[in-house]
C-alpha cells in the first residue's frame, strides 16, 4: 500500500480523558477521526461531534494512514498493537505513540514495529488534558526526522508546541522521566511542607502564595545549575552543601517533632551528607548529581 499521508484522516488507540481530548482536537480541526477503545461507551460523546466508532482495534488502524495511541502504559499498547490481525492491518502505515513509559519500552516496541513493516514515532504528553488543542499543549517526539516531517501537519491539528527531540527512538521517553521526575517529587515536598505547616497552625491557602514565591526561584536556578553540572563545576559560591545539609535536618527535625515522616527528605539529607563526606563540603547542591550517577 502507499505510505503517502491522507492528511485529513487519523486514527485514536484509547478514549480515556487524555485520548478522548486528542480525539476532540482532531475532530475539531476537521479530520476524518476513526476512534477505538477496549472499553466500550467512551465514544459517545465524540461520536456525536463527527467522530467514527471502529468495531475493532484492527478495523480502526486500516481507516487512517496515521494512528495515534494515547493509552496508561506500554503494557497496554502493545495488548493492542501486537494482536495479530491488528499488527497485519497496521503494515505500511504509522504509528504515533504518546503513551507515557520508559525509553527502553519505546526502543522495545520501534524493533517490534520495524520487523512488522510498520513505521513509528514515539512521543510525549508535557501538559494536562485541558491544553489539548489550544496554544498552551505541549508535545514532544523523537525517531525518524522525516516520517516525523511527513505526518506533522496531522500532529498540529493538537495545536501546541510539537518538538521533534532527535531520531533516537527513546529520547522523548527519556526526556518525560525526567520531567515528570521534578513534577512528583516537587509535588511531594509540596505535600510534605503543606502537612509541616498546618501542624504549626497555618492553612494550606496561608502558605500557597508564599509557596508560589518559591517555585519562582527554581526557573533560574535550573538554568544555572544546568550549567554547573554539564561543566562538572558544582559552584557552592552563594550558597555550599553544608549549608543545605543545615537547613535539612532542621526541616526533619520539626516533620519528626510533630509526627510527620520525614523520609523523603531524611533520604535527601543523606544524600548531600555523602556527598561532604566525599570531600566535596564547599560544592553546591548539584553536586548530588554525579553521586545518584556513579554504579
Amino acid at each position: 500500500m502507499s505510505t503517502s499521508t491522507d492528511q485529513s484522516a487519523v486514527t485514536v488507540l484509547g478514549l480515556g480523558p487524555m485520548g478522548r481530548a486528542l480525539a476532540g482536537a482532531f475532530v475539531a480541526a476537521g479530520l476524518r477521526t476513526t476512534v477505538w477503545n477496549r472499553t466500550p461507551g467512551r465514544d459517545g460523546e465524540l461520536l456525536k461531534r463527527g467522530a467514527i466508532g471502529a468495531g475493532s482495534a484492527a478495523e480502526a488502524v486500516a481507516a487512517s494512514p496515521l494512528t495515534v495511541v494515547c493509552v496508561v502504559n506500554y503494557d497496554a499498547s502493545d495488548s493492542v498493537l501486537r494482536d495479530e490481525a491488528v499488527t497485519a492491518a497496521l503494515k505500511g502505515r504509522t504509528v504515533v505513540n504518546l503513551t507515557a513509559d520508559i525509553p527502553d519500552r519505546a526502543r522495545d516496541t520501534a524493533h517490534w514495529a520495524a520487523a512488522h513493516g510498520i513505521r513509528y514515532l514515539d512521543g510525549a504528553i508535557m501538559t494536562p488534558t485541558p491544553t489539548i488543542g489550544t496554544p498552551d499543549a505541549v508535545f514532544i517526539h523523537s525517531g525518524p526526522t522525516e516520517l516525523y516531517r511527513e505526518h506533522r501537519p496531522v500532529l498540529d491539528a493538537l495545536d501546541g508546541t510539537h518538538t521533534h527531540l532527535g531520531e533516537e527512538i527513546g529520547r522523548a521517553a527519556g526526556y518525560d522521566i525526567a520531567l515528570l521526575d521534578i513534577f512528583w517529587t516537587a509535588m511531594a515536598g509540596y505535600a510534605h511542607a503543606v502537612a509541616v505547616a498546618r501542624a504549626e497552625g497555618i492553612t494550606a491557602r496561608d502558605l500557597a502564595p508564599f509557596a508560589q514565591g518559591i517555585a519562582a526561584i527554581l526557573p533560574p536556578l535550573f538554568e544555572e545549575w544546568a550549567d554547573d553540572v554539564d561543566n562538572g563545576s558544582f559552584s557552592g559560591e552563594l550558597n555550599p552543601i553544608t549549608s543545605t545539609v543545615s537547613s535539612m535536618a532542621h526541616i526533619v527535625h520539626a516533620s519528626e517533632a510533630h509526627g510527620i515522616d520525614a523520609s523523603v527528605m531524611r533520604a535527601a539529607e543523606g544524600q548531600a551528607r555523602r556527598v561532604i563526606a566525599l570531600g566535596h563540603g564547599t560544592d553546591g547542591y548539584m553536586r548530588v548529581t554525579e553521586l545518584l550517577g556513579r554504579r
